[in-house]
């Protein structure tokens, strides 16, 4: 897990190199003949990054973005109407039979069809209008790290060129030396912290909730600890009467339009007793991990994962657990 992670920047690098003209033709029929609505299909971190793309696709181009559950197309047999819709199966391995019968079930309906995925040549990129790779190469580790990276870079790809966002493009050239940097940061304390935790809060807000679920999952896979996600926005209305003195909160809190209000919830946890760790830039002095800027608010994301897998594997490691080795997983798995 450790070695995959700390090879993901290269495989951006080369990623994004490769996928640069399919996606900018992609980009430019997009526009041509824009969709009404998006759809997506996925599972585990797969939806993770499909909810970051969604963020992404709806900020930028004012278009809804719908996360569809398989079974309304496996067990209850929708009858779908996706005519001028697109919908984006994301997968590592393609071979899920829930995510192809979905793909193709929407395909039926009318739905123009893409997928993302680090297998070439794979079921669903065979059943899909258009197969982008995500050139992450082959992944060992049961948790995903570089494969849902190279998910995140891939989906952000596409929308800068269907955008022709010329700043995201420039900052997605620059995105695999902030990552070097950014799985270099120091993140010990929040082993020190987390050692003997139990239980804990991700939170972030905007495209970061899609790393909040990302972490929050990698933490119950690789450390058997209970992290549940919320957003910023959202923890006051329920969640926070779980918190008592000493419950561990991780904030993630990367530069952009969402990080004052993510500090000031920090700043409320710690008053009521949380042990937060807040992760940001270097700008923000009472910081206990740093983040490195990714230089795009919309790229903040990928270098928060990238500084955190290092630290789960390290905390896992730490507790006992092999991360490579979580206990009832498996690398593919196949749902109905």
């Amino acid at each position: 897990m450790l070695e995959e992670a700390l090879n993901a920047p290269d495989r951006l690098r080369g990623q994004l190199g490769r996928n640069q003209e399919m996606l900018r033709d992609l980009g430019q029929r997009l526009r041509i003949e824009p969709p009404r609505c998006v759809v997506t299909v996925a599972r585990g971190s797969s939806d993770h990054a499909a909810g970051y793309f969604a963020y992404l696709c709806m900020q930028a181009q004012g278009i809804p973005v719908a996360s569809l559950p398989p079974s309304l197309s496996t067990l209850a047999r929708a009858p779908w109407q996706l005519d001028g819709q697109l919908s984006v199966a994301i997968s590592q391995s393609g071979q899920s039979p829930d995510l192809i019968a979905s793909q193709s079930a929407f395909k039926s309906g009318g739905a123009r069809t893409v997928a993302l995925v680090n297998s070439p040549e794979s079921p669903l990129g065979r059943d899909s209008d258009v197969e982008v790779p995500l050139h992450a190469g082959e992944e060992h580790s049961v948790a995903a790290t570089k494969s849902y990276l190279a998910t995140l870079s891939a989906a952000a790809q596409l929308i800068a060129h269907w955008g022709e966002n010329a700043l995201m493009l420039n900052a997605l050239n620059e995105l695999p030396d902030r990552l070097v940097e950014a799985a270099a940061q120091d993140w010990t304390p929040a082993i020190d912290t987390l050692l003997d935790a139990d239980k804990l809060m991700v939170i972030g807000r905007g495209p970061g909730l899609a790393i909040a679920q990302e972490a929050a999952l990698k933490f119950k896979e690789t450390c058997a600890i209970q992290a549940e996600p919320f957003s910023a926005a959202e923890v006051r209305h329920g969640p926070m009467a779980l918190i008592e003195p000493g419950y561990p909160v991780l904030v993630f809190a990367p530069p952009g339009p969402e990080q004052v209000g993510l500090l000031e919830l920090a700043e409320w946890l710690e008053s009521i007793g949380a042990k937060v760790l807040l992760a940001a830039d270097k700008r923000v002095t009472h910081r206990h991990l740093t983040l490195t800027d990714a230089n795009h608010e919309s790229l903040q994301p990928l270098s928060v994962i990238q500084s955190f897998y290092p630290m789960v594997a390290g905390l896992a490691t730490a507790r006992g657990i092999d991360p490579d080795k979580p206990r009832h997983l498996r690398k593919v798995t196949c749902t109905l």
